[in-house]
């Protein structure tokens, strides 16, 4: 990594702010919505003391952020991963917060996370830090007040020992409180599946409109190519959606390697490979250098990792028609302008990696409600609803001319500020003194 690139991920936060600022132009916003946007509601630090196996004591640090809670609880995934820290933790809140307002939800944002490497530690080692974490913030979270789920190096497992931690804590069984558990302590079917799910419907709804006006994607008539980085959960099984519905999966790359096939890679045995001996086969492609994969000519680019996989290091070299952000943050600010100069589309992540809240909120509100939709109900409406909201995005940007990020940060910042004003704005004070 670059020192630009490393200096790029210790102001994550400040180039949040900057998008808020494109969107305002767009949007009308009350000067009191801004200024309420500016800093986080509240910011927690802890400290999370494991026995570990060896009957050592490390302490690790963990953080959870509740951004903005105008419109409902604050929601949010809990991370668990070496470069966690407070801005990476405030910005996902931030984005968080725009994703839910951005897709009608009843909610507003939050993260949180904890500086570990995971792999270093045993499966007990990492239930107790899993607990001990929640011990920790459980006054500051709740079904009514901050909703945590599942985000990176975080799963249903560790949502089901967060929430049986937190019910004990409150001596009541509350399976509102999380989110992303296991279908047997109240999550909901569809869920761990629901950020590709919701990524593939984004996609289907804008590619023949992007198509359509610019002419790309599957410029001779192929079916379209796509290069995904990331083979994790969200990227592995959105590979495979792809594949069923006839593009061609030409590239993928995980923590290990990248792998390369121009008439497109064999997605099931990857996704086998990497579910039995956890990570990509060397000999089912071509092996590229991790970075080459973010240059492919191809119709369609998916980063599915880490925040800025592209910054402006590499954006001039992206050759992609097609950017559709499964991951948080995968571009820079700088980068976005340097796309939008190439005739890039990027797909922003509030947008096309917000079907894993959508069924969140669906898990919750099945859970307050005490009933269980089926398979196909949770998938009926996770499609309707990612498709509607990409289309409705697509007009805003297409009518006021604007990218489709800017377009998506309006529409949520929008439906903020109608919040904010309907307890009284400051213009309304002015007139009533």
């Amino acid at each position: 990594m670059s020192e630009q690139t490393e200096r790029a991920r210790h102001s994550l936060f400040e180039g949040a702010g900057r998008r808020l600022e494109d969107a305002a132009s767009l949007a009308d916003v009350s000067d009191d919505t801004l200024e309420r946007l500016r800093l986080p509601h509240s910011v927690l630090k802890v400290s999370i003391a494991v026995r570990m196996d060896d009957g050592s004591l490390r302490t690790f640090p963990g953080y959870r952020v509740r951004y903005d809670d105008t419109l409902g609880p604050a929601k949010g995934g809990i991370r668990f991963h070496p470069r966690v820290n407070v801005d990476e933790v405030q910005s996902l809140a931030f984005w968080m917060t725009f994703k839910c307002a951005a897709l009608e939800l009843p909610f507003g944002g939050g993260k949180g996370g904890v500086t570990v490497d995971t792999k270093q530690l045993s499966l007990h080692e990492l239930e107790r830090l899993s607990r001990t974490y929640v011990d920790q913030i459980a006054d500051f979270i709740g079904p009514d007040t901050d909703v945590p789920a599942p985000d990176m190096y975080t799963n249903e497992m560790v949502m089901g020992w967060m929430v049986d931690e937190y019910s004990t804590i409150r001596r009541s069984l509350t399976p509102a409180a999380f989110t992303g558990k296991p279908i047997a302590l109240g999550g909901s079917r569809g869920r761990v599946t629901a950020t590709s799910d919701g990524a593939f419907h984004v996609l289907s709804e804008l590619l023949p409109r992007i198509a359509e006006s610019d002419g790309g994607a599957g410029r001779d008539g192929d079916a379209p190519s796509v290069a995904i980085q990331g083979f994790g959960n969200a990227g592995s099984h959105l590979a495979k959606l792809l594949a069923d519905d006839g593009y061609r999966v030409v590239a993928v790359s995980d923590s290990r390697r990248a792998l390369y096939g121009e008439r497109g890679l064999d997605v099931d045995a990857l996704r086998r490979a990497k579910r039995d001996d956890g990570e990509l086969p060397a000999d089912a492609g071509e092996e590229l250098d991790p970075d080459e994969l973010l240059e492919l000519d191809v119709d369609v680019l998916a980063p599915s990792a880490m925040e800025d996989a592209i910054t402006s290091d590499n954006a001039d070299r992206v050759r992609a028609d097609v950017v559709l952000e499964v991951a948080n943050g995968p571009t820079s600010i700088e980068a976005d302008e340097v796309l939008a100069d190439k005739g890039v589309t990027v797909i922003p992540d509030i947008l096309a990696n917000a079907g894993g809240v959508t069924v969140s909120y669906y898990e919750w509100a099945q859970n307050r409600a005490g009933v269980r939709w089926s398979a196909s109900d949770v998938a009926e409406r996770l499609r309707s609803q990612m498709r509607g909201s990409a289309k409705d995005i697509w007009n805003l940007a297409a009518d006021r001319g604007v990218p489709l990020r800017t377009a998506a940060y309006a529409k949520g910042l929008g439906r903020i500020s109608e919040a904010v004003n309907a307890t009284g704005s400051a213009e309304e004070y002015r007139r009533r003194r």
